[in-house]
């Protein structure tokens, strides 16, 4: 299968909890780095670049020495608080390091619902890709939450980084998660799993097979990269699922290698 890679322009990466924090707790700082390497890099070659990130309340865990997350949402909210603007001091302080500039965006599901406010974060978004300004954007946990009246939350970053993909019609998405593809089996239960390496159609079949929920740092799963996967398809757009372990992959990615699994529609000779 041949990846239609050659022309991607710009490319939305979204970047998972378990990609940001160790199975101990405490944030990998190796991974901020490599990513804001890779960004850095790509967005002096000329490609637009937009970072969809998870990882305020992990980093909140860290930085506040909670051993696990609460249940209660006012104090998931007051960590989240806390670890988005750390979280944000370490990606400047990373990418200023290769002399990036980067903006923070923190966005709820009534952002894209209501037609003004969706106009004013597409405005937003054009304006600091124009610059090379790398956008870096979370769902605002403070106040996305179930228990509202407005639909606020979009329960996780794999949904919001493939709606702002499609909206801002990006030529690619990328997700680096704690998997390295999708399989055609659990491959955390059956040794003989296959990894995939293209998908065409996401077949049902395809969609039932998948579960899991992620990590306890995480919420995301198979499923919400599967729908993601799915969002970008059907807007004509591609998505490669990879490993996060190091973000440099995203560079392999962009050359055409056969990285992690690729969903898309296979380009006739015709197109």
């Amino acid at each position: 299968m041949i990846r239609n890679l050659q022309h991607c322009h710009r490319i939305v990466v979204k970047i998972g909890t378990s990609s940001l924090i160790h199975h101990n707790g405490k944030v990998n700082l190796q991974t901020i780095d490599r990513l804001a390497y890779t960004l850095a890099a790509m967005n002096n070659q000329g490609f637009e670049v937009v970072l969809v990130s998870s990882g305020a309340i992990g980093v909140g865990l860290d930085k506040l020495h909670l051993p696990k997350r609460p249940a209660e949402i006012a104090a998931q909210q007051a960590i989240a608080a806390v670890g988005q603007g750390e979280l944000l001091r370490l990606y400047i302080q990373r990418f200023s390091d290769y002399d990036t500039q980067v903006g923070q965006m923190l966005l709820t599901h009534d952002t894209f619902d209501y037609p003004v406010s969706r106009q004013h974060v597409l405005d937003t978004l054009e304006t600091l890709l124009d610059h090379d300004i790398i956008p870096i954007i979370n769902e605002n946990d403070t106040v996305a939450v179930d228990e509202m009246d407005h639909r606020t939350t979009f329960g996780d970053n794999d949904q919001l980084s493939a709606l702002v993909a499609a909206r801002i019609d990006a030529d690619l998405l990328v997700v680096l998660s704690d998997i390295d593809g999708l399989y055609d089996a659990d491959p955390h239960k059956h040794a003989g799993a296959k990894k995939l390496d293209a998908i065409t159609h996401l077949s049902q079949d395809i969609l039932s097979a998948a579960g899991g929920t992620g990590t306890r740092f995480g919420t995301g799963g198979m499923v919400t990269k599967l729908k993601a996967a799915e969002t970008m398809m059907l807007a004509g757009r591609q998505m490669v699922l990879c490993s996060g372990a190091d973000p440099r992959v995203i560079l392999k990615i962009v050359a055409g290698e056969a990285v992690g699994t690729w969903f898309g529609r296979p380009k006739t000779a015709a197109q």
